[in-house]
């Protein structure tokens, strides 16, 4: 059974990660890190998931050798812990979103020295998702307009989701588009008839919603949608401890959730 450490333990995610971790007979729970001057440091991480005491306390240090790590931090924290993983070829599963173009440079040269498994999304539903989309959209070619929506709570702090832009990226390397060159934001003026071959890209705030991605494929004629909708966060957590399980014995590289699912 491989023993299991989750980076970001105090927060949403990572109290799921906990409370979920508990009912799972295929990973030990070892390790609930935080970072240095967390107010909740040396509580229970057990009691703080709300499944009772677990006898393991919050630490900011990793004073373990787990099997795996799951990273649900943020930007900050996932930059400290993949130098540390890397170092001591422990598999980190990374679920940190607003992530830079030099984070998965970081994530890349890491790979080389142990196994990293990173998502914009750790949905099951939500990467098949993503391959269907590209499907599509290599399938339907330029004569379908293609947009995306995606909505989430008031509080999440990127725009558009790491998964929107993964969904686009697909899309992107399924039909020879460039995301740079191809995706458009929002629309607004007197001017802003479609490109053939644009993907528009909508991002909503609103309430508490967890998750809901929307991918509109539309010809004169017809309309083609895929959607997903999150209605809680544990499809995250459970996706995140399967695909930990599945990378804990994998030897260094990059790995996707496309290669849990073996899409």
């Amino acid at each position: 059974m491989p023993s299991l450490a989750i980076h970001g333990a105090a927060g949403r995610m990572g109290r799921r990660l906990i409370a979920l971790a508990t009912e799972n007979s295929n990973l030990k729970l070892v390790a609930a890190v935080e970072f240095p001057g967390h107010p909740d440091l040396g509580k229970d991480a057990g009691s703080l998931a709300g499944v009772g005491s677990l006898g393991l306390g919050l630490s900011s240090t990793l004073d373990v050798e787990p099997d795996v790590i799951i990273d649900f931090s943020s930007p900050q924290g996932t930059r400290k812990i993949i130098p540390l993983c890397a170092q001591r070829k422990i598999p980190l599963v990374v679920g940190t979103t607003g992530l830079t173009g030099e984070d998965h440079q970081a994530i890349a040269q890491a790979a080389g020295q142990t196994a990293i498994l990173q998502a914009a999304n750790m949905s099951l539903g939500v990467n098949l998702l993503i391959a269907l989309a590209a499907k599509v959209a290599r399938q339907l070619g330029d004569d379908y307009d293609i947009e995306i929506t995606e909505a989430h709570h008031r509080f999440k702090k990127d725009s558009p989701s790491g998964t929107a832009l993964a969904i686009a990226g697909a899309i992107c390397q399924a039909t020879g588009k460039s995301v740079d060159r191809d995706l458009v934001h929002g629309r607004q003026g007197a001017d802003t008839e479609r490109r053939r071959g644009q993907i528009g890209m909508h991002a909503l705030r609103l309430g508490d919603i967890v998750g809901k991605h929307d991918i509109h494929f539309a010809s004169l004629g017809e309309e083609i949608v895929l959607a997903h909708t999150a209605t809680t966060r544990d499809v995250f957590a459970r996706g995140a401890l399967r695909a930990a399980q599945w990378l804990a014995d994998k030897p260094a590289g990059r790995y996707s959730m496309a290669d849990v699912l073996g899409l």
